[in-house]
């Protein structure tokens, strides 16, 4: 009986390594699609040049190192347009994972979520709930001031029910306006800075 059990488990393991060798290419491949798709999203431009991406780390307030990826964009005439900047933060149900693009002042142009685990029909709104013309509106801030709910003081309604999605959300847009402040104007000097250090 321990052979048979062993003998299983040995196949049903190299059946599953064999799965997700198949399926590796076609994920990495739709991953991509999503955040190509994501930047001309939140950027509000269709034909846009994106330079290589800058990887900037900070550190939190409880002294975790973040990482944050922002994508320089510029137009086909080589108009600087701002950065669509990757941030994440721990939302209700796990990880929350944001897109967020910025014009070159800093304020806020689009946003989209790349990965979530908040409960459907609650946390699972904030992909329209902070949308342009919706109750909790952030396009067109400008995050100097850190956005924050208005439970908390702040002057952004949270969506009903989910009010530690609503911070997480909020918190990962005010990390990814800081990361990109932080980045140098020239995307390409700011990549090699970044590989040097």
């Amino acid at each position: 009986m321990v052979l048979v059990l062993t003998g299983v488990a040995v196949i049903m393991g190299g059946v599953l390594a064999y799965v997700n060798h198949l399926t590796e290419g076609p994920i990495s491949e739709q991953k991509a699609k999503a955040l190509s798709d994501g930047i001309k999203t939140v950027m509000c431009v269709d034909d846009l040049d994106v330079a290589a991406p800058v990887e900037v780390k900070q550190n939190d307030a409880k002294g975790k190192e973040l990482t944050y990826i922002i994508y320089p964009a510029k137009d086909k005439q080589g108009n600087d347009l701002g950065a669509a900047v990757e941030s994440t933060t721990g939302g209700f149900g796990g990880d929350l994972k944001i897109l967020v693009g910025f014009d070159p002042e800093g304020k806020i142009l689009g946003y989209t979520l790349l990965e979530h685990a908040e409960t459907p029909g609650l946390g699972a709104k904030a992909d329209k709930w902070f949308q342009k013309g919706e109750k909790g509106d952030i396009i067109g801030k400008t995050p100097s001031e850190p956005l924050t709910v208005s439970k908390d003081g702040g002057q952004v309604d949270a969506i009903t029910a989910s009010t530690i999605t609503s911070r997480a959300f909020l918190l990962a847009v005010n990390n990814a306006y800081t990361a990109y402040k932080a980045t140098p104007a020239d995307g390409e000097t700011g990549a090699t800075e970044q590989a040097a250090e």
